[in-house]
């Protein structure tokens, strides 16, 4: 594995024109300027350091920037203000879309270690703790690089300019993608003995790092197994992009190996505070009280004035507290089919008789969902589930009968009545063209806040972004084992997530990859993993075909409607309706090209040895 030295810091200009100062003042300290003494000797500077970088950390998604992206997949649609409804109508995915390129941190770091190497006096185990905790920022920097670019230069150290006019010997080439993701796990596995921060939900620790190793080893043994197994792999020819084939089982045993210490010793559990599993399910991403789950997250803090507004922009219509709160994230029929029923069936909802001549009449909006995965209560405000201890009771509009059919009858605005009294159209919609109310029937309930005013301009949010909770460590546990032919051990894994989601004990007796791809998808849901998961898999190309026939590439919608029938015994039921999201306008079309970000013109002209992806 190659390694280069790093860039360098920039170059500082300073001019002093003066005549008349005496050498006394021009040899002041500064009052306002920290010198390098100062910072690299003094454990809160260095503390507060390190905390601007983890502030820094690359995201495609997060609470606080890149959550519209839930939009832009196969989970949720955009019903948010109109001036987002390209999130709607995306023609195709732009080659750049998940580019990145952030040696300005990677620089800060290598020179941040650099300073404790050579001028700090702190004690030699309190340096070794910090320098490791740069390392993991470092690594977990090159892993995000990789997971969108394939290979980049790896630069570990200062790189210093001779100021002679030829840069190029400041010119690197692109490492290997296997490297790359070598270099990730090595540094990883390295540093996890001395990182420190035991039982650290904020600050990297030996399983944080661990958990790292455990989902970048499960990437690169999918990418070498999946790309291999393409009619036409996707390759450069210094193997910039591609791993090779025969790598991808010690990968896969890298990554069962992290997650099994970090189930055995890491000290963690699987959430289980709250009887109610849907209820259970959704604590165990926003609780900070008590969470045996979570390993690593973004935290917030009202204390700090440190908050976010996800709330105020996605929260359910008519438990809004601030009137120019939004619903901006709604997720899709699509999503909800993937939970299935407790028995083991399919999820996909019964609203039609078997032969389809019929609707299927119910009670209550709520009961169509009955007898389903805990998880999709956990993630999915649905008609009739209930939020903040409201229902959120969902109507489109009323079907009224006619003599020989229905007629939809449905309103130009919301919290509106029809002419037999009742409802017509409810405060939460769904409709089909009011902006900031749902279209597609359904609202987000995974991070968004059940705290009173957390919906509001004036108070915002603290609920935390978790970058790695012990659900997925099963999820990548099972996967690695399944990769590696150890299938009872990987259903030990899945089962024990479906058992807490409310399915019996060892509810599945066997399992194939499509089985353990369905679990990520409905216990990962709007944690940022599904476009990186289609990647690695080679999969969302077929996924996001941009087929409108193609219902994965479509965004669909269930519009619950009140029956009016006088007389009948149906009359007051509710009956369902399935089809594409109304705003919805392009079906996902994801591109060869889209497997790699492009590299922008302006790197191959600083750095002629850069190459160019595939396709670009």
């Amino acid at each position: 594995m190659k390694f280069y030295k790093k860039y360098i810091l920039g170059i500082t200009l300073l001019g002093v024109l003066s005549t008349s100062c005496d050498s006394e003042w021009l040899d002041r300290e500064p009052p306002n300027i920290l010198v390098d003494d100062q910072v690299w000797n003094d454990t809160k500077l260095v503390t507060g350091v390190l905390s601007n970088y983890y502030d820094r950390l690359p995201a495609h998604t997060s609470l606080t920037g890149g959550w519209v992206d839930f939009a832009a997949y196969d989970e949720a649609m955009w019903s948010g203000y109109s001036g987002n409804d390209w999130l709607n109508n995306l023609v195709t995915y732009d080659y750049g879309r998940w580019g990145l390129w952030d040696y300005g941190l990677i620089r800060d770091i290598n020179l941040a270690i650099d300073k404790l190497n050579t001028l700090s006096t702190l004690p030699a185990e309190q340096r070794t703790q910090f320098i490791s905790e740069l390392r993991f920022i470092r690594a977990w920097v090159y892993f995000d690089h990789v997971k969108r670019m394939g290979g980049v230069p790896l630069i570990t150290e200062e790189l210093i300019y001779d100021f002679g006019g030829d840069p190029s010997y400041l010119q690197y080439p692109r490492n290997t993608e296997a490297e790359v993701y070598d270099f990730v796990i090595s540094e990883m596995e390295d540093i996890a003995g001395t990182l420190g921060n035991a039982g650290s939900k904020t600050r990297a620790n030996r399983f944080t790092a661990l958990a790292v190793v455990s989902r970048a080893a499960l990437y690169a043994g999918s990418l070498a197994k999946y790309n291999s197994a393409m009619s036409a792999p996707i390759s450069l020819p210094g193997g910039e992009v591609g791993i090779p084939a025969a790598r991808a089982a010690a990968y896969f045993t890298k990554a069962l190996a992290a997650s099994e210490t970090i189930l055995k010793e890491g000290g963690y559990a699987l959430y289980r505070s709250n009887p109610n599993l849907g209820e259970n399910f959704y604590e165990a991403v926003i609780s900070k009280n008590g969470n045996s789950e979570v390993i690593w997250a973004q935290d917030f803090l009202l204390s700090a004035d440190k908050r976010h507004g996800f709330t105020y922009d996605n929260v359910a219509r008519s438990a809004r507290e601030d009137n120019l709160g939004s619903s901006a994230i709604t997720p899709g029929l699509n999503l909800v089919e993937e939970f299935q029923y407790l028995d083991g069936t399919p999820g996909i909802l019964k609203t039609r008789t078997a032969d389809g001549s019929d609707y299927l009449y119910y009670e209550k909006v709520s009961d169509l969902f009955a007898n389903k995965d805990a998880r999709m209560y956990g993630t999915i405000i649905y008609p009739g589930a209930s939020f903040r201890g409201q229902e959120i009771f969902m109507q489109a509009g009323v079907a009224v009968w006619n003599g020989s059919t229905y007629d939809l009858v449905e309103s130009n605005g919301l919290a509106t009545e029809y002419s037999d009294g009742g409802v017509l159209t409810s405060a939460a919609g769904p409709h089909r063209s009011i902006q900031e109310v749902s279209n597609t029937g359904f609202y987000l309930r995974k991070y968004v806040d059940n705290a009173v005013g957390s919906s509001t301009r004036g108070i915002r949010s603290e609920v935390w972004w978790v970058r790695f909770r012990l659900g997925e460590i099963y999820l990548n546990a099972a996967e690695a084992a399944f990769e590696l032919g150890q299938n009872g051990l990987a259903l030990t894994y899945v089962n024990a997530l479906r058992e807490r989601a409310g399915f019996g004990t060892n509810s599945l007796s066997d399992l194939d990859i499509t089985d353990i791809r369905h679990e990520r998808r409905v216990e990962l849901a709007f944690e940022d993993h599904v476009v990186w998961d289609y990647k690695r898999w080679r999969i969302a190309h077929e996924k996001w075909s941009g087929n409108p026939n193609n219902p994965e590439s479509m965004i669909y919608s269930l519009y619950p409607y009140r029956v009016v029938r006088p007389g009948d015994e149906r009359d007051g039921k509710y009956v369902f309706v399935k089809s594409v999201a109304p705003r919805f306008r392009a079906p996902r079309f994801f591109q060869m090209a889209n497997y790699y970000s492009l590299i922008g013109q302006n790197i191959i002209d600083a750095n002629p040895k850069i190459v160019r992806n595939p396709f670009h």
